[in-house]
């Protein structure tokens, strides 16, 4: 028996473990029936529990270090802060951007008829049509005054005509004759400071503008005053209004002759004539009348001095 066989005691040589294949380290084994180094190694002695591992965090390696993965690259703490940051800056600045261009067509755009009502805007469109179709209609008037009286025969007449025409014309514009026609019938009714004379001077304006003809105003008591274009209002002592001297009470009635819906259109625009009258606690309330008399005459104005020329 050799010396090996001695040692042993078995008489046999005990056979050598086999090797495990080394690799890099940190790398698994590559053999498929490697067993799983999580598993307990086979020499534990039995009865004892397995122990569980903690997760802990591996210390960051430096680069280049023995056991790092091919093409590994370090990461910079706060690499992924600076990136959350510059996305949020971002988002303010296009927050901030959006809000510059609305407030800049917010402020571009016209306030007055940004808050006026579809219907208001229907309204104001059809008071400018009406007043471009009387427009053309006084040009073709114009122009077939100017035709028949360049005519040979009939230039004589026309002109006597036209002259008369023009005279009725200047005549009502002046209150030194009266006027029928169709228009509105105006009432205002309040306490003084929704009838004063500024109330009842922006009412008169806003006819005019839209058209209106000729107008006069009478008092509870039936006193009238032809409105032309030198009439003044001013308030009274006792809260009455004084229209070119004479004194009316309360309530107010304005007969005006003119196209009924473009004047009262006219009075209902929003910030108007009925709505202010409305927010100082009175009352606006207009009538279509077919026919409406305006019969109170203005005194003409006596000339000291102007001469008509021959």
């Amino acid at each position: 028996m050799s010396e090996v066989h001695r040692e042993t005691g078995t008489g046999w040589p005990q056979p050598a473990e086999p090797g495990r294949p080394s690799g890099p380290a940190g790398e698994p084994d590559p053999r498929p029936d490697a067993p799983d180094p999580d598993e307990l190694s086979p020499l534990a002695p039995e009865g004892e529990p397995p122990v569980e591992r903690e997760d802990v965090p591996a210390p960051a390696e430096e680069p280049g270090a023995v056991g790092s993965p091919p093409g590994s690259e370090t990461r910079a703490p706060g690499s992924r802060r600076l990136t959350s940051a510059g996305a949020m800056i971002a988002v303010l600045l296009a927050l901030l951007g959006f809000t510059l261009v609305v407030q800049l067509k917010t402020t571009s755009t016209d306030p007055t008829l940004a808050a006026t009502r579809e219907e208001d805007l229907v309204r104001i469109s059809s008071d400018l049509d009406a007043r471009e179709r009387r427009l053309r209609q006084d040009i073709e008037a114009l122009e077939d005054s100017q035709r028949q009286l360049r005519s040979g025969e009939q230039g004589r007449q026309a002109a006597l005509e036209e002259a008369t025409r023009r005279a009725d014309e200047l005549g009502i514009l002046a209150g030194t004759l009266p006027a029928v026609g169709p228009g509105l019938e105006v009432e205002f009714r309040g306490p003084e400071k929704a009838t004063s004379s500024i109330r009842i001077l922006d009412a008169v304006q806003e006819l005019r503008g839209a058209g209106a003809e000729a107008m006069q105003i009478r008092g509870a008591d039936g006193t009238a005053v032809r409105i032309i274009a030198s009439t003044y209002f001013v308030d009274g002592s006792d809260g009455d209004l004084v229209v070119d001297g004479r004194r009316l009470s309360g309530p107010y009635t304005v007969l005006v002759i003119g196209d009924p819906a473009t004047m009262r259109t006219a009075l209902n625009i929003p910030g108007g004539v009925v709505s202010t009258v409305r927010g100082a606690g009175g009352n606006v309330t207009t009538e279509d009348r077919e026919v409406v008399e305006v019969s109170q005459l203005h005194a003409p104005i006596k000339l000291d001095h102007a001469r008509p020329v021959s």
